[in-house]
């Protein structure tokens, strides 16, 4: 650089003879004193602000300087995620370490019900939603670090391959799921129409794992079911509470009630809950005009009970079918009912949920969904972990809790195994003779295969598998529709009471 520019040192040079002719008064300026003042003040905050910049953006920094923060709770946060970012032994994912701190927050809630879910996680909960999705259909909660089914959809995959309530799901696809939230998990089980996923189940205190391989398929969100008979009673199959729920119930409770209906069938088994305000609005279809539906509880103030309100009412007796995957509002709708209206409930005690969430979605596409209060029955009772218990206890027949027998397994003559206690079962119920009913393949189980097969004008080798597997799922599921115990006991019960 010495060289670049020589007319600039001459330029100096001359400068500087010309200021040595200029008298030494001259050669200083003359500033006011509040001028001089603010001169060095700027000056001042200038070094300043080139200093902080220096350190903080310079290639080697000095120091770091940590984001300030307003609310001192959060100090400790900051801190650790400073250090991390720069002492590190590798780069950190910013995002991954970021959605692991709020993950953590709701961990340690140890709140099942609230949970952090990221994009991805929140398009598919939000999937639910809509009038379709793909998958099994089954709903899921994380338990004590384990995936428990509440209940498969109605139709579902899931229902069809035998998945019942409670099952404990070990593994998908082999992957372990231990320890995951339900979201997590659900991105894993969810998939395409037409693919398969494999999944571990521990059912029970059973030490044998059932393994079964569903194919995907896609999940309507059809949520009410209806038919009546000549007897007029009106079954009415509630699945879950959406948005469309009550329309749908009315629809068919106006086609009904035309018809002649004398009484209904409310069956919320298996159905894991929904819109809160779904259940309060078909409760209320029901219940005279002030009769309390439900109280709810914030975690300030009083509980604010939920009255009927006027309209369109159905007065005929009605019996609630419940089980232990009837959950949230479809308890909030038994206890309703059971307690205001005195309708009876058959089946088995609910699942007990007796909390109410919500969800708040974030800006980048994330969901926070959490617990902000509990429910009570209009009696207030509590029913969390708990569950309703039924008026009338019906149990399920054994066979229709028969454990799952997968179609691409092939049994004959010799194979030891639960399925074919199950298979066995199953026969059983079906009419066939099998002998012992145990996990031994023997000859009169086979016999027993033959005879099916035979009736169902399938190849009749006496082997379990594939199409004959399947014709006696299918077998045994409308065996259970048409000789349902819990419909059984709700008609006597019905039956009396219009007499």
């Amino acid at each position: 650089m010495d060289d670049q520019n020589p007319q600039g040192f001459e330029n100096t040079e001359q400068n500087e003879q010309q200021e040595e002719q200029i008298k030494p008064a001259r050669k200083f300026i003359r500033i006011k004193p509040f001028t001089f003042i603010m001169l060095i003040f700027l000056t001042i905050l200038l070094t300043a602000g080139l200093t902080i910049l220096a350190l903080t953006f310079g290639e080697k920094k000095v120091v770091e300087v940590s984001v300030p923060v307003e609310r001192e709770e959060f100090s400790e946060l900051y801190d650790a995620y400073d250090e991390l970012k720069s002492k590190y032994y590798v780069d950190i994912d910013e995002e991954e370490v970021i959605n692991g701190a709020i993950n953590g927050m709701f961990d340690a809630l140890e709140d099942p019900y609230s949970d952090y879910m990221d994009v991805g996680q929140a398009e598919q909960f939000n999937s639910d939603l809509s009038s379709s999705f793909q998958g099994i259909g089954a709903e899921i909660q994380e338990r004590n670090g384990n995936i428990v089914v509440v209940s498969p959809i109605k139709n579902s995959p899931a229902e069809k391959a035998g998945i019942l309530p409670e099952d404990m799901i070990m593994t998908v696809d082999g992957e372990s799921i231990q320890g995951m939230s339900a979201s997590e998990a659900v991105l894993l089980i969810r998939g395409e129409k037409g693919t398969p996923v494999k999944l571990t189940i521990q059912r029970g205190e059973s030490e044998e794992l059932i393994e079964m391989t569903i194919i995907r398929d896609d999940i309507p969100i059809e949520t009410v079911y209806g038919e009546m008979g000549e007897d007029k009673v009106a079954h009415l199959q509630i699945t879950s509470f959406s948005e469309q729920t009550y329309d749908e119930l009315e629809k068919f409770l106006e086609e009904f009630d035309a018809d002649g209906m004398k009484s209904i069938i409310l069956d919320v088994r298996q159905n894991p809950g929904g819109f809160l305000t779904s259940a309060i609005d078909i409760a209320n279809l029901f219940l005279d005009e002030g009769k309390p539906i439900v109280q709810l509880q914030g975690r300030e103030g009083e509980a604010e009970m939920m009255l009927a309100e006027g309209g369109k009412k159905y007065h005929q007796p009605v019996v609630v079918l419940i089980d232990n995957g009837s959950a949230s509002a479809s308890e909030i709708l038994a206890g309703a009912l059971s307690e205001s209206a005195g309708a009876k409930l058959v089946g088995l005690t609910s699942f007990g949920k007796g909390t109410v969430q919500t969800v708040s979605y974030l800006q980048d596409g994330a969901n926070l969904k959490y617990t902000t209060g509990k429910w009570l029955t209009p009696n207030g009772n509590w029913i969390n972990e708990k569950g309703i218990k039924p008026d009338e206890v019906v149990e399920y027949p054994e066979y229709a809790t028969a454990s799952y027998i997968n179609p691409e397994t092939e049994f004959a003559i010799g194979n030891v195994s639960p399925s074919v206690r199950s298979a066995e079962q199953i026969l059983s119920a079906l009419g066939y003779e099998v002998g012992k009913i145990d996990e031994t393949f023997d000859q009169a189980t086979q016999e027993a295969v033959k005879s099916f097969q035979t009736d169902e004008q399938l190849e009749a080798n006496g082997v379990l598998a594939n199409e004959t597997t399947f014709a006696l799922m299918d077998a045994i599921r409308e065996k259970i529709k048409n000789e349902d115990p819990h419909i059984l006991k709700a008609k006597d019960i019905l039956e009396a009471e219009n007499e």
